[in-house]
């Protein structure tokens, strides 16, 4: 088993970020920063995928979330 390749983004500053890495199952693992020796969560990659086209279409800014 290869390492994960973890990358953060660049828009990360002080350490409070989370990392992504593609797997060798094709899964995507995604980590604390702060807290790299606990568990990762991993997605499938249609989730991720998922994930992402919502990012990138809005749907997790802050004016679209609800507070419980």
């Amino acid at each position: 088993m290869i390492a994960p390749q973890f990358q953060i983004s660049s828009y990360c500053g002080a350490g409070a970020c989370v990392a992504v890495a593609a797997l060798e199952d094709g899964t995507v693992a995604v980590r604390d920063e702060k807290t790299k020796e606990r568990p990762w969560l991993t997605f499938t990659a249609e989730e991720w995928d998922a994930f992402v086209s919502g990012v990138k279409a809005g749907e997790f800014d802050m004016s679209s979330l609800t507070v419980a």
